[in-house]
């Protein structure tokens, strides 16, 4: 069923341009615009992942702020994307906290730019979300990806989104929008 996809947003373990497995910066953007296109398509919560302390500590403030604080009296929808939004220090945390909500592990589908072995197109990913009661958590990566053990604790891989350019470095907040419109939009 759709109403067990959870999304997460992984600021670490994830890679940077030389390969290095870092931790990114979270910035208010994808906060907020992966909060709202969550909150859009119906995903049950969105986890924002990072272990630094003053990143976790700037995050639940900006949450805080929209739906607690005076951003709520300013701009109530803004709130009401937030109030699916959640902050987790790792990947574990987040399965764990959906498994005990849930009652069982959720399928793990992360993106990436490239094919893997058990990648899986769009089409046939919703279609078996539909028909499905498993949990779901989609993982999109920051910086330069999300590291290969993830990649390997994967339950599917999705196709990589292609435009008509041979340039491909869209921002995970528009990938994110998309990935989601072709899984759970109106076709």
């Amino acid at each position: 069923m759709r109403d067990k996809v959870y999304l997460a947003l992984v600021h670490a373990p994830v890679y940077n341009r030389r390969h290095e497995v870092v931790a990114t910066s979270v910035t208010n953007f994808d906060i907020h615009d992966i909060s709202r296109s969550s909150k859009t398509y119906g995903i049950k919560n969105y986890f924002i992942i990072t272990p630094v302390d003053a990143q976790l500590e700037l995050t639940k403030r900006i949450i805080g702020y929209w739906q607690d604080g005076m951003g709520k009296e300013y701009n109530q929808n803004r709130g009401e994307a937030f109030e699916r939004t959640l902050v987790a220090e790792t990947i574990e945390e987040a399965v764990k906290e959906i498994e005990s909500r849930e009652g069982k592990k959720p399928k793990i589908i992360t993106t990436s730019a490239k094919i893997y072995e058990n990648s899986i197109s769009y089409k046939k990913l919703s279609d078996e979300i539909a028909t499905s009661d498993e949990p779901y958590l989609l993982l999109f990566g920051t910086g330069w990806g999300l590291i290969e053990e993830v990649m390997d604790m994967s339950d599917y891989i999705l196709e990589p989104i292609r435009g008509k350019a041979v340039y491909n470095h869209l921002s995970v907040r528009a990938a994110v929008a998309i990935i989601l419109d072709r899984l759970f939009g109106e076709n």
